[in-house]
């Protein structure tokens, strides 16, 4: 990936952000729970484990990206003007991504530790869903103080896997919109049942 610029780059992410929070405010939110419950069919996932999947992920990475902010600003981290997406991140999130019409480019298997119930609160699990978009901004916010590429944060497969600051928020954001949109379609799908 060519360099983009840092605080650009920043700003775009918080943007597609604040735009899932408020998709899961208005639309989620306004959804009868049945609806979000109703898998469209065996074995695929309703609206709410769509949404429990990305908080699984959130309770992992917002704390770790949070912890290494932190720590870059203790230690004096100046922000970089660029970013360049490293090898790995950039892999990651180029596989997250969603095609233009909204669907997956590739099927995948979530980890065991990642796979959602099929029993869930709706409530809970969407005042979550909106609580980590809200501690994501901030953290969006935070980061336009560091070097994007220099500050290395955990992957949830290992910790002796690291990516860039810079490549694991746009891995996390490519995730929320590969799933948020398979949420849309949970919907769609339990509106007319076929």
């Amino acid at each position: 990936m060519a360099p983009v610029n840092s605080q650009q780059f920043l700003q775009q992410l918080k943007n597609q952000v604040t735009e899932a929070r408020r998709l899961a405010e208005s639309h989620f939110g306004g959804q009868p729970e049945a609806t979000l419950l109703q898998q469209p069919e065996p074995g695929s996932w309703s609206a709410i484990q769509c949404l429990e999947h990305l908080n699984s992920y959130g309770r992992f990475y917002l704390p770790a990206l949070g912890k290494a902010i932190e720590q870059a600003v203790i230690k004096g981290t100046r922000a970089n003007a660029a970013f360049r997406s490293g090898l790995v991140g950039g892999w990651f999130t180029r596989l997250m991504l969603p095609d233009a019409n909204g669907k997956p480019k590739s099927k995948m298997q979530a980890p065991k530790d990642h796979q959602p119930v099929p029993q869930l609160s709706a409530d809970k699990v969407l005042k979550e869903f909106i609580e980590q978009q809200v501690e994501m901004e901030s953290l969006l916010v935070a980061a336009t103080r560091i070097n994007l590429e220099k500050v290395k944060v955990p992957t949830s497969l290992s910790n002796f896997i690291r990516m860039s600051a810079g490549d694991t928020f746009a891995f996390l954001i490519a995730h929320m919109q590969r799933h948020l949109r398979q949420a849309e379609r949970a919907i769609v799908a339990a509106a007319h049942p076929y």
